[in-house]
């Protein structure tokens, strides 16, 4: 399948999922939430891809948030329509069953930074600059920023991303937890790649259990899901080889 504003490449059991729109610099659009949504659906059930990195293209923007031009003019009604577009397709990208690790190579602001917040895992560059811009067009981040900010670095520090509009360095964002690593611009999708190999040797069906419980930690039904999950694994193939690996002394080969 082709998209006209993303780029993907598949090797290696690993998906680099590139938003192509660098004259407006990775600006998301409704193309890019179509494409995004369709690359994901499919992703989802790609027996090849076992870990998905998702970047922006050149070197200056991973995404700098929403196509203010495109939504300018929109009644309530419409923007809520596109609030709630944006949560459905970066809920997918939280909820798919293999990992996703953002690159960000650049700034990612607006819906930029909340489509990083959907992802599992960040890693940045040091030129990275994130920021939840919005309250200086009148507005609130709209595609999930002001629940899954809170949950990664607190509620003060969330409050502080939001109310001041500020924008924070990838250091910045490495000492308050947003983001996991941070590396030369170089070096930042090697080392996302890097990281995607040494996931994508492990269990499937163990990560893709481990992705549902961690989503559950902060609802009611977190513990039971955790329990459930590892319940449910004992009678799975790829327990039966780790444990046969184990004992055996050599390296698993999870189907």
């Amino acid at each position: 399948m082709s998209y006209e504003s993303i780029k993907l490449t598949i090797d290696r059991k690993i998906a680099v999922v590139t938003i192509n729109r660098p004259e407006s610099l990775n600006a998301l659009n409704a193309q890019v939430f179509n494409d995004l949504e369709n690359v994901f659906d499919s992703l989802a059930f790609d027996k090849n891809v076992n870990c998905v990195i998702v970047t922006g293209s050149g070197e200056k923007s991973f995404v700098a948030g929403a196509d203010i031009k495109e939504f300018s003019a929109y009644s309530s009604e419409k923007a809520k329509e596109l609030s709630e577009r944006g949560h459905s397709v970066f809920q997918k990208i939280e909820d798919l069953n293999k990992p996703v690790i953002a690159a960000i190579n650049g700034f990612a602001l607006g819906g930029g930074l909340e489509l990083a917040l959907s992802c599992h895992i960040r890693y940045a560059s040091e030129n990275a600059k994130l920021g939840l811009p919005e309250v200086t067009l009148g507005l609130i981040p709209g595609y999930g920023g002001t629940q899954r900010l809170p949950k990664l670095v607190g509620k003060g520090l969330a409050n502080e991303m939001i109310f001041s509009a500020k924008m924070i360095t990838a250091e910045k964002a490495k000492s308050i937890g947003l983001v996991n690593e941070v590396f030369s611009l170089e070096e930042l999708l090697a080392k996302t790649q890097e990281l995607a190999e040494q996931i994508v040797k492990n269990s499937p069906l163990g990560i893709t259990k481990a992705i549902k419980a961690v989503n559950a930690s902060d609802k009611d039904n977190g513990m039971e899901t955790e329990i459930d999950s590892f319940g449910e694994l004992f009678s799975g193939e790829d327990f039966k080889e780790g444990v046969s690996a184990f004992l055996e002394k050599r390296k698993p080969a999870f189907s």
